[in-house]
């Protein structure tokens, strides 16, 4: 994909509505693509489900040898008296009904270790693909939904094929199989107890869509509330600063009153079902009643087929009425599965390009070459930007807020790809470096940086392959020869003091020094330095400084502050503003230009 044909001016990513890359909406879930979906995560799990399979039949099997057994218990040993005949029937069911609690068992605890384990599979696979997605995903989709996504939409999963899976399945083969003994019985008969049954599968059909749409509207609802309360509460110290606990309040509010809404709305459609199969279930009953009283009249039937004949009947809608539970957790599973296979779908629209030309000596360490970009349904930020980075320099990009300086440190970094042109590392398309190769190469250090619960020495070393083995002492040495021991001296208990990725635990300024010195040992050949410095102290900053200075000389520096000490020994100034960057010159020039807001020329 060129850069022109990258998707960065649509919402590519927005998972608002279920939607594939290409913008055409994710296929609907059934309960054969459902399975067809997941079986690579049951594929270690054949025998498990095999066993399962197999007590579920044994299991229905025993339930349908009792109407049976009761029937000519009934027609030949109740009738003539025989005490001792009816006590070797009841001994016999005894038994059958004991294989069939134990095979209810082991279908039960298979079927939960396969839940468990899809469960555990599925999480990981959807964590796993958020961490290929670019940042432009999560531009546009918030966090508190994605978590709702990987916790609760992945239980509803869970829950269905733990619990109601193999429930649903007994009750289909169990429904069959007292509908065979139904219409062998009497067929007349049989087709008068089943003709409510063909009323309850069209209005199933019927309903079905309807009850998932409110399922899928109310699980996106929950998302959204579980986002609006993850922003809220990471925004609460600014909330209480400016004293809008009001605001949070109306917007959680207004959260909570639409998760209510399509909860209900949900609640209704998945309880819809119990009645009407109920109804269906008391109409066969009648319709046997009548219709049985009239065969034995007429001496074509017995009344211990009648009660066998009952017992079908009710071993026939029974389950279905129970089907009506197991069909909102299906449904339910698949409004899931929906919003799931809406991640699991996506692809990186940031992806590694085969390189078509080889690392050049000499060239330049960074380029840009007719850069254009815009954020997604934005106006262009940036425009045929074209300038070079040698080696070893020092580069400051300077410009008004909003100007573009970020979006240039981003594209330099490749968190975003341009809309037109490209960007050169080393002489060769940055697309074409794998995300190791590149994040070697690049340091790029945030004006508020991420940080990891843990201790510092966990931050440092992240990702860092090279120095994970040393020790405390090995680490301490090594920060001495790279005058950083100076800056780990800042904190009380060194490499053990505790970082808390939420919190307060440290300042903001002292997570800029932890991410410096991380980025720092990790000898990268272009460093890139967004307001990095911006919380710091004066001391602080000139120490910084010097430990820059003290970089490899091949080093490439670029620089975007405000402060103007910061960039003052900078060998070249670009000033970027309203889509341009431009060579400023000198300091004075570039000074004039900021305070003036000119435009790039």
């Amino acid at each position: 994909m060129t850069p022109s044909e990258a998707p960065a001016t649509t919402n590519y990513y927005a998972l608002s509505n279920p939607a594939d890359p290409a913008g055409k909406a994710v296929k609907t879930a059934t309960l054969g693509s459902a399975l067809r979906r997941l079986a690579p995560l049951m594929a270690d799990e054949k025998r498990t489900v095999a066993l399962a399979v197999g007590a579920m039949l044994t299991g229905s099997l025993c339930g349908l040898l009792g109407p049976v057994i009761i029937g000519r218990a009934v027609d030949n040993d109740v009738r003539r008296g025989d005490f001792g005949g009816v006590l070797r029937w009841a001994a016999i069911l005894l038994a059958i009904y004991l294989v069939g609690l134990g095979a209810s068992y082991v279908q039960t605890q298979e079927m939960g270790r396969v839940g468990r384990q899809m469960l555990f599979k599925l999480r990981n696979a959807i964590f796993t693909k958020l961490q290929q997605l670019p940042l432009d995903f999560f531009n546009q989709n918030k966090a508190g939904d994605l978590i709702s996504r990987i916790n609760n939409d992945t239980d509803k999963l869970n829950v269905f094929f733990a619990q109601s899976l193999m429930q649903f399945a007994s009750n289909l083969f169990f429904m069959t199989g007292a509908a065979v003994f139904i219409l062998t019985l009497n067929a007349r008969l049989g087709l008068a107890a089943l003709a409510p049954a063909l009323g309850v599968v069209v209005v199933t059909r019927l309903l079905s869509v309807w009850v998932k749409r409110k399922n899928l509207a109310s699980l996106q609802s929950l998302g959204g509330m579980s986002a609006e309360i993850t922003e809220s509460l990471s925004n609460f110290r600014v909330i209480v600063a400016f004293n809008r606990l009001d605001y949070f309040r109306r917007k959680f509010n207004a959260a909570n009153e639409q998760t209510y809404t399509a909860s209900v709305g949900a609640g209704l459609a998945n309880n819809v079902f119990q009645p009407i199969y109920g109804l269906a279930y008391n109409l066969a009953q009648v319709a046997v009643l009548a219709y049985g009283v009239v065969l034995i009249t007429e001496g074509k039937f017995t009344v211990g087929l009648l009660i066998g004949f009952f017992l079908y009947v009710n071993s026939f809608y029974i389950p279905l009425r129970q089907l009506a539970a197991v069909w909102t957790a299906y449904q339910q599973a698949l409004a899931a599965l929906d919003r799931i296979s809406a991640v699991l779908a996506l692809e990186s629209n940031l992806p590694v390009v085969p390189s078509t030309e080889p690392v050049r000596s000499g060239a330049a360490v960074l380029q840009f070459e007719r850069v254009a970009f815009n954020y997604p349904g934005g106006k262009e930020v940036l425009r045929d930007a074209t300038f070079k980075l040698e080696p070893g320099k020092t580069y400051a990009f300077v410009g008004p807020t909003g100007g573009g300086k970020t979006t240039t440190a981003s594209l330099m970094a490749r968190l975003y790809d341009p809309t037109a042109g490209r960007v050169l590392l080393d002489g060769r398309d940055i697309r074409s470096c794998s995300p190791e190769e590149r994040s070697q190469k690049i340091g790029f250090i945030l004006q508020d940086p991420l940080l990891f619960t843990g201790t510092i020495r966990d931050n440092i070393l992240y990702g860092n392959d090279r120095y994970h083995p040393y020790s405390d002492e090995q680490l301490l040495s090594l920060f001495a020869e790279r005058n950083l021991d100076r800056l780990l001296a800042r904190f009380d208990e060194g490499l053990q003091t505790k970082v808390a990725a939420a919190g307060t635990t440290i300042s903001l300024g002292q997570k800029q020094l932890i991410a410096f010195m991380r980025t720092v040992l990790r000898d990268p050949e272009l460093l890139i330095l967004d307001e990095a410095t911006a919380n710091i102290d004066t001391v602080t900053e000139q120490l910084l400084q010097q430990i820059i200075e003290k970089l490899p000389a091949s080093t490439t520096k670029v620089i975007i502050a405000h402060r103007l000490n910061t960039i003052a020994g900078a060998d070249e100034i670009f000033f970027v503003n309203a889509g341009d960057i431009v060579p400023a010159g000198s300091m004075e020039h570039a000074l004039d230009m900021l305070l003036h807001g000119k435009r790039a020329s």
